[in-house]
């Protein structure tokens, strides 16, 4: 069991460092999309499924709350989180509409909408980004794999930031890492003093 546990360590480090090797510059430019959205007075608006999902609550509450700094809360809202407003759209219309038809209920020009789904193929994630693009949001995607499917979010993406893992415990590791990531930067850019 100690090398299954030294093996399995080895493999996260190895997926956040093939991360960060192909894709550094894109950390900061979400960062900074995040950034310009709070500081113009606009929102971040984030969905995903299942541990993607748990990854938009995360997130949100690392931005409504705080991350690091006691700051003023930022307008972050996961869109995972009501389950009457998930069962009533997934009930009368699809699934497949859960997050878009937030996103039409809830986001303006300005806002960001960030889809996390490990696949990149999603369909209800997917869906709400193409919807968040026509209504003229700021759109972006967390996603995994070692070949990106043009059918899936790429498609209606400002800003792609791919885990190039096929093994999804890894890739749902990197996007956590990402996010704290993210959201650090973007209390140092609006609240750091130095």
């Amino acid at each position: 069991m100690q090398s299954f546990i030294h093996t399995r360590l080895s493999e996260s480090i190895t997926a956040k460092e093939d991360f960060v090797n192909q894709s550094r510059d894109r950390i900061l430019e979400l960062a900074e999309k995040i950034t310009t959205t709070f500081t113009n007075g606009n929102k971040l608006l984030i969905f995903g499924n299942g541990g993607s999902a748990a990854d938009a609550q995360h997130l949100a509450a690392e931005f409504v709350n705080r991350f690091i700094i006691d700051r003023a809360p930022l307008p972050a809202i996961a869109l995972t989180t009501d389950s009457s407003i998930l069962t009533a759209i997934g009930n009368d219309f699809s699934y497949q509409q859960v997050f878009e038809k937030q996103v039409q209920a809830l986001g303006k020009p300005g806002d960001l909408a960030l889809g996390i789904t490990t696949s990149g193929t999603s369909g209800n994630v997917v869906t709400a980004l193409a919807t968040a693009r026509e209504m003229g949001l700021v759109t972006a995607a967390l996603t995994g794999g070692t070949s990106i499917p043009k059918n899936g979010v790429v498609q209606y993406c400002d800003l792609l930031l791919n885990v190039p893992s096929d093994t999804t415990a890894r890739i749902q590791e990197v996007h956590l890492w990402i996010e704290h990531l993210v959201c650090e930067i973007v209390e140092r850019n609006m609240f750091s003093e130095n």
